[in-house]
Protein backbone atom coordinates (compact mmCIF):
# COMPACT_ATOMS: atom_id res chain seq x y z
CA UNK A 1 0.00 0.00 0.00
CA UNK A 2 1.49 3.30 -1.12
CA UNK A 3 1.45 6.30 1.16
CA UNK A 4 -0.89 8.93 -0.35
CA UNK A 5 0.50 12.37 -1.12
CA UNK A 6 -2.65 14.12 0.01
CA UNK A 7 -5.55 13.00 2.22
CA UNK A 8 -8.21 14.71 4.31
CA UNK A 9 -7.18 13.36 7.72
CA UNK A 10 -4.13 11.71 9.26
CA UNK A 11 -4.21 9.88 12.58
CA UNK A 12 -0.78 9.63 14.21
CA UNK A 13 -0.58 6.51 16.36
CA UNK A 14 -1.96 3.02 15.80
CA UNK A 15 -2.83 2.06 19.35
CA UNK A 16 -6.25 1.97 20.99
CA UNK A 17 -6.84 5.69 20.41
CA UNK A 18 -5.87 5.62 16.74
CA UNK A 19 -7.99 2.55 16.04
CA UNK A 20 -11.02 4.06 17.78
CA UNK A 21 -10.58 7.27 15.80
CA UNK A 22 -10.34 5.34 12.54
CA UNK A 23 -13.63 3.58 13.27
CA UNK A 24 -15.50 6.84 13.82
CA UNK A 25 -13.95 8.60 10.82
CA UNK A 26 -14.96 5.70 8.60
CA UNK A 27 -18.50 5.84 9.98
CA UNK A 28 -18.52 9.59 9.26
CA UNK A 29 -17.30 9.13 5.69
CA UNK A 30 -14.04 11.00 6.31
CA UNK A 31 -11.08 9.81 4.23
CA UNK A 32 -8.09 9.11 6.44
CA UNK A 33 -5.03 7.01 7.15
CA UNK A 34 -3.33 5.92 10.36
CA UNK A 35 0.45 6.23 10.75
CA UNK A 36 2.06 3.85 13.25
CA UNK A 37 5.82 3.82 13.77
CA UNK A 38 5.88 0.15 14.86
CA UNK A 39 3.07 -2.42 14.97
CA UNK A 40 -0.60 -2.07 15.81
CA UNK A 41 -1.00 -1.68 19.60
CA UNK A 42 2.78 -1.82 20.05
CA UNK A 43 2.69 -0.52 23.62
CA UNK A 44 0.47 -3.44 24.68
CA UNK A 45 2.93 -5.84 23.03
CA UNK A 46 6.38 -4.70 24.09
CA UNK A 47 6.04 -2.02 26.78
CA UNK A 48 4.45 -4.18 29.45
CA UNK A 49 5.98 -6.62 31.93
CA UNK A 50 5.47 -10.31 31.19
CA UNK A 51 2.70 -11.03 33.71
CA UNK A 52 0.74 -7.81 33.24
CA UNK A 53 -3.01 -8.05 32.78
CA UNK A 54 -5.50 -5.25 32.14
CA UNK A 55 -6.47 -3.34 35.27
CA UNK A 56 -10.18 -3.64 34.52
CA UNK A 57 -12.40 -6.67 33.78
CA UNK A 58 -12.98 -7.35 30.11
CA UNK A 59 -16.72 -6.69 30.23
CA UNK A 60 -15.69 -3.07 30.78
CA UNK A 61 -12.20 -2.57 29.30
CA UNK A 62 -13.16 -3.02 25.64
CA UNK A 63 -14.68 -1.21 22.67
CA UNK A 64 -18.51 -1.33 22.47
CA UNK A 65 -18.61 -3.26 19.19
CA UNK A 66 -16.38 -6.20 20.12
CA UNK A 67 -16.28 -8.45 23.17
CA UNK A 68 -13.32 -10.43 24.38
CA UNK A 69 -13.87 -14.19 24.08
CA UNK A 70 -13.08 -14.56 27.79
CA UNK A 71 -15.44 -14.67 30.75
CA UNK A 72 -16.71 -11.11 31.43
CA UNK A 73 -15.00 -10.71 34.82
CA UNK A 74 -11.56 -11.84 33.62
CA UNK A 75 -8.55 -9.52 33.51
CA UNK A 76 -6.94 -9.99 30.11
CA UNK A 77 -3.17 -10.61 29.64
CA UNK A 78 -1.49 -7.81 27.73
CA UNK A 79 -0.63 -9.99 24.70
CA UNK A 80 -4.32 -10.83 24.27
CA UNK A 81 -5.23 -7.15 24.54
CA UNK A 82 -2.80 -6.42 21.69
CA UNK A 83 -4.37 -9.23 19.66
CA UNK A 84 -7.83 -7.78 20.36
CA UNK A 85 -6.83 -4.42 18.88
CA UNK A 86 -5.12 -6.03 15.90
CA UNK A 87 -8.31 -7.99 15.16
CA UNK A 88 -10.43 -4.90 15.70
CA UNK A 89 -8.34 -2.91 13.21
CA UNK A 90 -8.94 -5.64 10.64
CA UNK A 91 -12.64 -5.80 11.49
CA UNK A 92 -13.12 -2.10 10.68
CA UNK A 93 -10.65 -2.16 7.76
CA UNK A 94 -8.56 0.55 9.37
CA UNK A 95 -6.15 2.01 6.78
CA UNK A 96 -3.04 1.64 8.93
CA UNK A 97 0.50 2.16 7.68
CA UNK A 98 2.71 0.31 10.15
CA UNK A 99 6.48 0.84 10.48
CA UNK A 100 5.90 4.43 9.38
CA UNK A 101 7.43 6.95 11.75
CA UNK A 102 6.35 10.58 11.77
CA UNK A 103 9.46 12.75 11.69
CA UNK A 104 8.00 16.25 11.43
CA UNK A 105 4.62 17.97 11.35
CA UNK A 106 4.36 21.61 10.31
CA UNK A 107 1.83 24.13 9.00
CA UNK A 108 1.76 24.90 5.29
CA UNK A 109 2.10 28.68 5.00
CA UNK A 110 -1.05 30.58 3.89
CA UNK A 111 -3.07 27.37 3.57
CA UNK A 112 -5.35 25.32 5.80
CA UNK A 113 -3.04 22.37 5.35
CA UNK A 114 -0.34 20.56 7.27
CA UNK A 115 2.79 18.91 5.96
CA UNK A 116 3.82 15.58 7.45
CA UNK A 117 7.28 14.11 6.94
CA UNK A 118 7.44 10.37 7.55
CA UNK A 119 10.02 7.63 7.19
CA UNK A 120 8.22 6.71 3.96
CA UNK A 121 7.93 10.18 2.45
CA UNK A 122 5.88 13.36 2.68
CA UNK A 123 2.16 13.99 2.59
CA UNK A 124 -0.25 16.89 3.05
CA UNK A 125 -3.46 16.84 5.08
CA UNK A 126 -6.19 19.14 6.37
CA UNK A 127 -6.75 17.40 9.68
CA UNK A 128 -4.48 15.69 12.19
CA UNK A 129 -5.44 13.60 15.21
CA UNK A 130 -2.45 13.08 17.51
CA UNK A 131 -3.13 9.72 19.16
CA UNK A 132 0.32 8.78 20.42
CA UNK A 133 -0.87 8.19 23.99
CA UNK A 134 0.26 9.40 27.40
CA UNK A 135 3.22 7.04 27.92
CA UNK A 136 5.74 8.46 25.49
CA UNK A 137 8.98 9.02 27.36
CA UNK A 138 9.98 7.40 30.64
CA UNK A 139 10.48 9.95 33.41
CA UNK A 140 13.31 9.37 35.87
CA UNK A 141 13.79 12.03 38.60
CA UNK A 142 16.92 14.15 38.63
CA UNK A 143 17.87 12.67 42.02
CA UNK A 144 18.50 9.27 40.40
CA UNK A 145 22.12 8.14 40.98
CA UNK A 146 22.60 7.00 37.40
CA UNK A 147 26.39 6.99 37.78
CA UNK A 148 26.28 4.43 40.62
CA UNK A 149 27.61 1.28 38.95
CA UNK A 150 26.61 -0.92 41.88
CA UNK A 151 22.93 -0.35 41.13
CA UNK A 152 21.00 -1.88 38.25
CA UNK A 153 18.48 0.85 37.42
CA UNK A 154 15.56 0.67 35.01
CA UNK A 155 12.27 2.45 34.51
CA UNK A 156 9.13 0.38 35.02
CA UNK A 157 8.66 0.71 31.24
CA UNK A 158 11.65 -1.64 30.81
CA UNK A 159 10.75 -4.14 33.54
CA UNK A 160 9.82 -7.63 32.30
CA UNK A 161 10.22 -10.12 35.17
CA UNK A 162 12.25 -10.73 38.36
CA UNK A 163 14.97 -12.69 36.54
CA UNK A 164 16.36 -9.59 34.85
CA UNK A 165 17.43 -8.03 38.16
CA UNK A 166 20.68 -8.44 40.05
CA UNK A 167 20.82 -10.58 43.15
CA UNK A 168 20.11 -8.54 46.25
CA UNK A 169 17.37 -6.17 47.37
CA UNK A 170 15.36 -3.84 45.15
CA UNK A 171 13.98 -0.36 45.73
CA UNK A 172 10.81 0.41 43.77
CA UNK A 173 10.22 4.16 43.57
CA UNK A 174 6.57 4.98 42.97
CA UNK A 175 3.45 3.16 44.13
CA UNK A 176 0.88 3.73 41.44
CA UNK A 177 -0.57 0.86 39.45
CA UNK A 178 2.76 -0.21 37.93
CA UNK A 179 5.00 0.29 40.95
CA UNK A 180 2.80 -1.53 43.42
CA UNK A 181 2.20 -4.50 41.10
CA UNK A 182 5.91 -4.82 40.32
CA UNK A 183 6.80 -4.62 44.02
CA UNK A 184 4.23 -7.32 44.77
CA UNK A 185 5.57 -9.58 42.02
CA UNK A 186 9.18 -9.17 43.18
CA UNK A 187 8.20 -9.89 46.79
CA UNK A 188 6.36 -13.05 45.74
CA UNK A 189 9.50 -14.07 43.81
CA UNK A 190 11.55 -13.93 47.02
CA UNK A 191 13.22 -10.55 46.56
CA UNK A 192 13.73 -8.18 49.47
CA UNK A 193 11.63 -5.21 48.38
CA UNK A 194 11.59 -1.60 49.55
CA UNK A 195 8.66 0.42 48.18
CA UNK A 196 8.77 4.22 48.15
CA UNK A 197 5.17 5.46 48.46
CA UNK A 198 3.73 8.89 47.65
CA UNK A 199 0.23 10.34 47.52
CA UNK A 200 -2.16 7.81 46.04
CA UNK A 201 -5.64 6.42 45.68
CA UNK A 202 -6.26 2.76 46.43
CA UNK A 203 -9.89 1.94 45.66
CA UNK A 204 -11.44 -1.44 46.41
CA UNK A 205 -11.10 -3.96 43.61
CA UNK A 206 -14.62 -5.09 44.43
CA UNK A 207 -17.18 -3.89 46.92
CA UNK A 208 -20.56 -5.45 47.61
CA UNK A 209 -20.31 -7.64 44.53
CA UNK A 210 -19.41 -4.89 42.07
CA UNK A 211 -16.01 -4.11 40.56
CA UNK A 212 -14.34 -0.76 41.06
CA UNK A 213 -14.94 0.19 37.42
CA UNK A 214 -18.70 -0.20 38.02
CA UNK A 215 -18.57 2.02 41.09
CA UNK A 216 -16.59 4.67 39.22
CA UNK A 217 -19.31 4.61 36.59
CA UNK A 218 -22.43 4.88 38.76
CA UNK A 219 -20.83 7.34 41.19
CA UNK A 220 -19.63 9.65 38.41
CA UNK A 221 -15.94 8.99 38.92
CA UNK A 222 -15.19 8.40 35.25
CA UNK A 223 -16.57 11.84 34.42
CA UNK A 224 -14.41 13.65 36.97
CA UNK A 225 -12.29 16.51 35.68
CA UNK A 226 -8.56 16.76 36.25
CA UNK A 227 -7.77 17.99 39.78
CA UNK A 228 -6.18 21.42 39.96
CA UNK A 229 -4.31 20.83 43.22
CA UNK A 230 -0.92 19.59 42.07
CA UNK A 231 0.22 16.47 40.24
CA UNK A 232 -2.06 13.49 39.75
CA UNK A 233 -2.00 10.93 42.55
CA UNK A 234 -0.92 7.38 41.90
CA UNK A 235 -3.82 5.02 41.25
CA UNK A 236 -3.00 1.74 42.99
CA UNK A 237 -5.24 -0.88 41.41
CA UNK A 238 -4.50 -4.36 40.10
CA UNK A 239 -6.08 -7.07 37.98
CA UNK A 240 -3.31 -9.54 38.86
CA UNK A 241 -4.19 -12.92 40.42
CA UNK A 242 -7.82 -12.53 39.43
CA UNK A 243 -8.01 -8.97 40.73
CA UNK A 244 -7.52 -7.85 44.32
CA UNK A 245 -7.62 -4.69 46.39
CA UNK A 246 -4.24 -3.04 46.86
CA UNK A 247 -3.59 -2.57 50.57
CA UNK A 248 -0.14 -1.26 51.45
CA UNK A 249 -0.43 -2.60 54.99
CA UNK A 250 -1.05 -6.08 53.60
CA UNK A 251 2.07 -5.70 51.45
CA UNK A 252 4.02 -4.73 54.57
CA UNK A 253 2.63 -7.78 56.38
CA UNK A 254 3.84 -9.92 53.47
CA UNK A 255 7.37 -8.55 53.78
CA UNK A 256 7.55 -5.38 51.68
CA UNK A 257 9.20 -2.49 53.53
CA UNK A 258 7.25 0.73 52.96
CA UNK A 259 9.08 4.04 52.75
CA UNK A 260 8.13 7.67 52.22
CA UNK A 261 8.88 9.63 49.07
CA UNK A 262 12.47 9.22 47.93
CA UNK A 263 14.33 12.40 48.83
CA UNK A 264 18.00 12.14 47.90
CA UNK A 265 20.98 9.87 47.23
CA UNK A 266 24.55 10.06 48.40
CA UNK A 267 27.26 7.56 47.49
CA UNK A 268 25.95 4.76 49.71
CA UNK A 269 22.83 6.23 51.29
CA UNK A 270 19.22 6.92 50.31
CA UNK A 271 17.06 9.34 52.32
CA UNK A 272 13.28 9.49 52.44
CA UNK A 273 10.61 12.03 53.37
CA UNK A 274 8.64 11.79 56.63
CA UNK A 275 5.36 11.58 54.71
CA UNK A 276 4.64 7.83 54.66
CA UNK A 277 1.99 7.78 57.40
CA UNK A 278 0.20 10.78 55.91
CA UNK A 279 0.17 9.21 52.44
CA UNK A 280 -1.14 5.88 53.73
CA UNK A 281 -3.81 7.43 55.93
CA UNK A 282 -5.00 9.86 53.24
CA UNK A 283 -5.34 6.92 50.87
CA UNK A 284 -7.34 5.01 53.48
CA UNK A 285 -9.60 7.99 54.15
CA UNK A 286 -10.41 8.26 50.44
CA UNK A 287 -11.02 4.49 50.33
CA UNK A 288 -13.52 4.63 53.20
CA UNK A 289 -15.28 7.66 51.70
CA UNK A 290 -15.76 5.70 48.48
CA UNK A 291 -17.28 2.79 50.41
CA UNK A 292 -19.64 5.16 52.20
CA UNK A 293 -20.69 6.78 48.91
CA UNK A 294 -21.34 3.32 47.51
CA UNK A 295 -23.49 2.41 50.52
CA UNK A 296 -25.50 5.60 50.09
CA UNK A 297 -25.99 4.90 46.39
CA UNK A 298 -27.25 1.38 47.14
CA UNK A 299 -29.70 2.66 49.74
CA UNK A 300 -30.99 5.56 47.63
CA UNK A 301 -31.53 3.35 44.60
CA UNK A 302 -33.09 0.41 46.39
CA UNK A 303 -30.45 -2.06 45.22
CA UNK A 304 -30.07 -5.49 46.76
CA UNK A 305 -26.33 -6.05 46.93
CA UNK A 306 -24.55 -8.23 49.51
CA UNK A 307 -23.21 -6.57 52.64
CA UNK A 308 -19.42 -6.33 52.90
CA UNK A 309 -18.56 -5.23 56.46
CA UNK A 310 -15.00 -6.59 56.30
CA UNK A 311 -14.13 -4.08 53.59
CA UNK A 312 -14.45 -1.30 56.20
CA UNK A 313 -11.92 -2.89 58.55
CA UNK A 314 -8.42 -1.40 58.29
CA UNK A 315 -5.30 -3.16 59.53
CA UNK A 316 -3.18 -1.68 62.28
CA UNK A 317 -0.23 0.40 61.16
CA UNK A 318 2.86 -1.78 60.78
CA UNK A 319 6.22 -0.82 62.26
CA UNK A 320 7.44 0.70 58.99
CA UNK A 321 4.61 3.26 59.25
CA UNK A 322 4.70 3.97 62.99
CA UNK A 323 8.50 4.15 62.99
CA UNK A 324 9.34 5.14 59.41
CA UNK A 325 12.75 4.51 57.95
CA UNK A 326 14.23 7.83 56.86
CA UNK A 327 17.48 6.53 55.42
CA UNK A 328 18.89 3.31 54.02
CA UNK A 329 22.49 2.25 53.68
CA UNK A 330 22.82 0.71 50.22
CA UNK A 331 25.67 -1.58 51.29
CA UNK A 332 24.16 -2.74 54.58
CA UNK A 333 20.75 -3.47 53.01
CA UNK A 334 22.41 -5.02 49.93
CA UNK A 335 20.34 -2.87 47.58
CA UNK A 336 21.45 -3.79 44.07
CA UNK A 337 18.44 -2.68 42.02
CA UNK A 338 16.19 0.34 41.59
CA UNK A 339 13.01 0.35 39.52
CA UNK A 340 11.76 3.83 38.76
CA UNK A 341 7.97 3.62 38.56
CA UNK A 342 7.95 7.38 38.31
CA UNK A 343 5.68 8.00 35.37
CA UNK A 344 6.13 9.45 31.92
CA UNK A 345 6.54 12.72 30.09
CA UNK A 346 5.36 13.72 26.64
CA UNK A 347 7.66 13.66 23.64
CA UNK A 348 6.42 15.84 20.81
CA UNK A 349 9.86 16.64 19.41
CA UNK A 350 8.47 15.92 15.93
CA UNK A 351 5.56 18.35 16.31
CA UNK A 352 6.33 21.79 14.90
CA UNK A 353 2.97 23.37 15.76
CA UNK A 354 2.07 25.94 18.41
CA UNK A 355 -0.16 23.63 20.44
CA UNK A 356 2.13 22.90 23.41
CA UNK A 357 2.55 24.92 26.58
CA UNK A 358 5.82 26.04 28.19
CA UNK A 359 6.23 22.56 29.70
CA UNK A 360 5.74 20.89 26.29
CA UNK A 361 2.35 19.56 27.37
CA UNK A 362 -0.63 19.61 24.97
CA UNK A 363 -2.86 22.69 24.95
CA UNK A 364 -6.43 21.67 24.20
CA UNK A 365 -10.06 21.81 25.26
CA UNK A 366 -11.52 18.30 25.24
CA UNK A 367 -8.94 17.37 22.62
CA UNK A 368 -9.60 20.40 20.40
CA UNK A 369 -6.59 22.66 19.85
CA UNK A 370 -6.39 26.29 18.75
CA UNK A 371 -5.08 25.20 15.36
CA UNK A 372 -7.96 24.40 13.03
CA UNK A 373 -8.19 20.71 12.23
CA UNK A 374 -5.68 19.50 14.85
CA UNK A 375 -6.78 17.32 17.75
CA UNK A 376 -5.33 15.29 20.63
CA UNK A 377 -6.79 11.93 21.64
CA UNK A 378 -6.01 9.33 24.31
CA UNK A 379 -4.58 11.68 26.94
CA UNK A 380 -5.40 11.45 30.65
CA UNK A 381 -8.40 13.61 31.52
CA UNK A 382 -8.91 14.68 27.89
CA UNK A 383 -12.62 15.03 28.69
CA UNK A 384 -12.71 13.19 32.01
CA UNK A 385 -11.03 10.55 34.10
CA UNK A 386 -11.98 7.77 31.67
CA UNK A 387 -10.26 9.35 28.67
CA UNK A 388 -7.07 7.29 28.70
CA UNK A 389 -8.87 3.99 29.29
CA UNK A 390 -9.93 1.64 26.50
CA UNK A 391 -13.66 2.33 26.60
CA UNK A 392 -13.19 6.04 27.34
CA UNK A 393 -10.95 6.75 24.36
CA UNK A 394 -13.60 5.21 22.04
CA UNK A 395 -16.19 7.73 23.22
CA UNK A 396 -13.73 10.64 23.02
CA UNK A 397 -12.92 9.63 19.43
CA UNK A 398 -16.64 9.74 18.63
CA UNK A 399 -16.87 13.29 20.00
CA UNK A 400 -13.91 14.42 17.91
CA UNK A 401 -15.39 12.90 14.74
CA UNK A 402 -18.64 14.73 15.44
CA UNK A 403 -16.74 17.99 15.94
CA UNK A 404 -14.92 17.48 12.64
CA UNK A 405 -18.22 16.97 10.78
CA UNK A 406 -19.64 20.17 12.26
CA UNK A 407 -16.54 22.14 11.24
CA UNK A 408 -16.69 20.68 7.74
CA UNK A 409 -20.26 21.92 7.37
CA UNK A 410 -19.18 25.42 8.35
CA UNK A 411 -16.40 25.33 5.76
CA UNK A 412 -18.74 23.99 3.09
CA UNK A 413 -21.08 26.92 3.70
CA UNK A 414 -18.15 29.33 3.46
CA UNK A 415 -17.03 27.83 0.16
CA UNK A 416 -20.46 27.54 -1.52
Amino acid sequence: MLLPKNIDTVIIGGGQAGIAMSEHLTASGIAHIVLEKSRVAEAWRSRRWDSLVANGPCWHDRFPNKNFPNAPDQFIPHEEVAKYFEEYAKQINAPIFTNTEVINVSKVASKSEYSIQTSRGYLVTNHIIIATGPFQKAKIPKIAPLDNKRLYQIHSDEYKNPSQLNDGAVLVVGAGSSGVQIADELNRAGKKVFLSVGKHERPPRKYRGRDNVWWLGVLGGWDAEKPNDGPLKGFAVSGAHGGHTIDFKVLAKQGVTLLGMTQAFTENNISFEKDLADSIHEGEDAYLKLLNKADTFIKNNGLSLPEDPEAHILLEDPLCITHPILSLDIITENIRNIIWASGFTYDYSWLNLDILDSSSCPKHRNGITDMAGVYFLGLPYLTGRGSSFIWGVWHDAKRIAEHMLIQKKYLQYQNE
